[in-house]
């Protein structure tokens, strides 16, 4: 039943795009959105097909009623919530007729969201968080799945943050590019689009067997921690996530990876974070940088950290190297000589007459200290060779992830890729300076006799933690 789930997901997904240019990621996160009964905030110009994708979007879900409105600064409640009902207040009592407005409303579009006054947007609070809305002396049931919201800019005043946190989904749309302007030319030819069969659509039976296998979806602790590290950030950046919205993501994740049918959300889930936190595009694009970089790449391995680490092994070498011993003759006493430094030091007094300690020899060093060496480096090409092999398995798994998503962004997976493969890189280049390295302690000078010395090993960065 998942494959058929997932199979007809993939076609609804690829006849609602289209026609529509570039708005790959707009149609299936707001489709997504739906599935886990959020809702969806669209930030651009007029003109570029906001309200096309909730019109194509309420298609979706068999026997769904679609509500849309353009709201002003002077709208009323009546034109989103239905007009009073006079048989009402003739028994004094205080109702609308809510019948085909926003509280009968399976998918709902309103434009302009942001335009309404403080009285409409406290009682959309209501009706989007809670699906519920306050008709005269009781509340009304809604069946609301999901609304779609439309805006050029989003307010700052308390009571518009507070409507727009309750979006999970913010996606700015931004007018064609250059490079798909003329398939948006080409696309205008075709007037009409052809919505999925009725037989496709999905009902309500479908959205509860989905949160049924949701819930079960496991939330592995790699991922927690990811998330954790990314809200130490956030708190940084002077991004603000709410508590709800935290709780609100990982339930969208989890009901991502239940209709692609896995049974426990992935690192890769993750990628969808830049539309679910950050409010504004310039925001949204440092946290997708700061994703690509971030995942698959473990910190204590990181390249940054493995550098520090070789970089610790060939300073020592290069000590090993430099080290000079005082030079001894066969009685055990050191030797003196009167010329060696004479030219170095000058001879205006007479100096060259003087007895002097002569030059130090280059220090040597015994089987047991170069031995011990060699084993530190090996065990560090050890642990390098492991997270090269982590990183390859780490890029297949993106590769395969991102060949079968329902909802990833091509463009983040291929970044997060070319991550990956400059990590790859990176270690290859360490590898070979640690090779290096080991060469180097093969080839200190020796004793003749080893002298029983066992170094202490190089001080560096612990690689231990995870």
């Amino acid at each position: 039943m998942t494959i058929n789930r997932t199979a007809r997901l993939r076609a609804i997904i690829d006849t609602l795009e289209q026609g529509l240019v570039e708005r790959r990621q707009c149609v299936r996160l707001c489709l997504l959105a739906a599935l886990s009964g959020e809702h969806t905030l669209l930030i651009g110009p007029p003109g570029t097909a906001k309200s096309e994708l909730a019109r194509r979007l309420h298609t979706v879900f068999r026997d769904g009623r679609y509500f849309e409105r353009l709201l002003t600064r002077f709208s009323v409640p009546e034109e989103l919530f239905g007009p009073l009902s006079i048989k009402a207040l003739e028994e004094d009592r205080y109702e609308r007729h809510t019948d085909g407005f926003l509280p009968d409303a399976s998918i709902a579009f309103i434009d302009e969201v942001f335009k309404a006054n403080s009285a409409i947007l406290n009682a959309l609070l209501t009706l989007l968080n809670e699906r519920e809305f306050d008709n005269g002396a009781g509340r009304q049931a809604c069946p609301l799945i999901s609304a779609v919201g439309a805006t050029n800019e989003v307010p700052e005043d308390e009571v518009g943050e507070a409507f727009f946190d309750r979006f999970l989904v913010r996606l700015p749309v931004a007018a064609v590019s250059a490079d798909g302007f003329s398939a948006l030319l080409e696309a205008g030819r075709v007037r009409d689009w052809t919505p999925p069969a009725p037989q496709s659509g999905l009902d309500a039976g479908d959205l509860a067997r989905l949160a049924g296998e949701a819930a079960a979806v496991a939330v592995p602790a790699e991922f927690v921690a990811v998330l954790a590290e990314l809200r130490r950030h956030f708190a940084t950046q002077a991004i603000h996530v709410s508590d709800r919205r935290w709780v609100k993501i990982v339930w969208l994740l989890r009901v991502a990876a239940a209709s692609e049918g896995r049974s426990t959300v992935t690192l890769w889930d993750l990628l969808l974070l830049p539309w679910l936190t950050a409010p504004d595009a310039p925001r949204q694009a440092a946290v997708a940088d700061w994703l690509a970089a971030r995942l698959g790449v473990r910190e204590a391995f990181s390249p940054e950290r493995l550098t520090r680490v070789v970089a610790a092994f060939e300073g020592q070498l290069d000590a090993e190297l430099k080290a000079n011993d005082l030079d001894y003759d066969e009685a055990g006493r050191l030797k003196f000589s009167a010329t060696e430094l004479a030219d170095e030091i000058g001879d205006a007094k007479g100096g060259a007459a003087a007895p002097r300690m002569s030059y130090s020899r280059r220090r040597r060093y015994g089987e047991l200290h170069i031995g011990a060496r060699v084993r530190q480096v090996d065990a560090l090409l050890a642990r390098i060779a492991g997270y090269a092999a982590e990183i390859a398995a780490r890029r297949a798994d993106l590769a395969a992830f991102a060949a079968g998503s329902l909802w990833l962004d091509a463009g983040l997976t291929a970044r997060a890729g070319v991550n990956l493969a400059a990590t790859a890189a990176a270690i290859e280049e360490l590898t070979e300076r640690t090779q290096l390295a080991r060469r180097g302690f093969l080839d200190l000078p020796r004793l003749e006799r080893d002298n029983g010395v066992v170094p202490e090993p190089v001080a560096h960065e612990s690689l231990d933690a995870a």
